[in-house]
């Protein structure tokens, strides 16, 4: 069956990486992209939650859109954040994101608002008729405040054919369930937690948009492909030793952990940009000694 649009398995929303100014480092945003997309990742996310987009200005995800661009040079695919709670927002980053050629936009739950579904139907139509990307619709329930049901998921999918996937960042399987039986076929499913992505492809998911890719990204690659390929405890042997890496990651804020260990392998610095903080020394140093135990089983 041939998908609306094909990000492949692990896509990576990538974090931007600061100086100790926390101004982005455009040099080390490249280098990052490059080792993503050599060790498993087939798309980035640019400017995503991970990626502290919130706290980006236009200019600088503007530069920061053109270094991946440069990194990436057509080995992997690249979709921009362009969700807003603003209809009106939400539909300028669409359009500015068609301008600057991206392969897809993710687009999230209006966040703060607290719409109901009709009010997120209304909103992402008017983002699907402003633009011909594909676009990803992003539910996070514990950001936004409020869940996108899977007959909304449904009705915006049979309704607009650039509407191709969505990231599902709740622990609902009932959900992951209705959206496979309500949607149709050639509408993907995308895993928004890393500690999910198993159960997920249980029930039919494409695979992962991820944050534990940036440490273990050809780990979780051979994950998807075991599953894929009939080898299933191989596949649920490699989650069982991702796990611990997978819920520790999530220590703290998002992209707070992934930064540190990044950090630690000499990628980036780990700086990210207020109101969130750094780690403390002995939470940097019992997330490390998790990920470095990971590494070694």
């Amino acid at each position: 069956m041939a998908l609306r649009f094909d990000a492949g398995e692990v896509i990576t929303a990538m974090v931007t990486p600061f100086n100790r100014k926390r101004e982005i480092d455009y040099n080390k945003s490249e280098e990052l992209a490059g080792n993503l997309i050599n060790n498993g990742s087939d798309t980035i996310l640019v400017a995503g939650t991970t990626g502290e987009g919130p706290t980006l200005t236009h200019e600088e995800e503007f530069e920061l859109l053109s270094s991946v661009k440069r990194a990436v040079a057509n080995r992997a695919k690249i979709i921009m954040n362009a969700g807003s709670n603003s209809t009106q927002t939400a539909i300028m980053a669409a359009k500015w994101a068609q301008k600057e050629e991206v392969d897809a936009i993710l687009s999230v739950v209006p966040y703060y608002n607290k719409p109901s579904q009709q009010g997120m139907i209304e909103h992402f139509s008017a983002v699907a008729e402003c633009t011909t990307l594909p676009i990803i619709l992003y539910n996070i329930p514990g950001r936004t405040g409020v869940n996108m049901l899977p007959e909304t998921v449904a009705h915006l999918a049979e309704k607009y054919q650039n509407i191709v996937g969505v990231k599902q960042s709740c622990s609902d399987m009932d959900a992951v369930t209705e959206m496979k039986l309500l949607c149709p076929e050639d509408f993907t499913i995308y895993s928004g937690d890393d500690s999910l992505t198993l159960p997920m492809m249980a029930l039919g998911a494409r695979g992962v948009i991820s944050v534990a890719s940036h440490i273990f990204g050809s780990e979780i690659k051979s994950m998807i492909r075991n599953y894929k390929t009939g080898e299933f405890l191989a596949a649920l042997n490699m989650h069982k030793k991702l796990y611990p890496a997978f819920k520790k990651l999530f220590m703290a804020p998002n992209p707070v952990p992934v930064k540190a260990v990044l950090a630690h392998k000499g990628l980036i610095e780990e700086y990210v940009r207020r109101p969130l903080t750094e780690l403390s020394d002995k939470d940097k140093a019992d997330l490390i000694k998790v990920i470095e135990k990971v590494r070694k089983n």
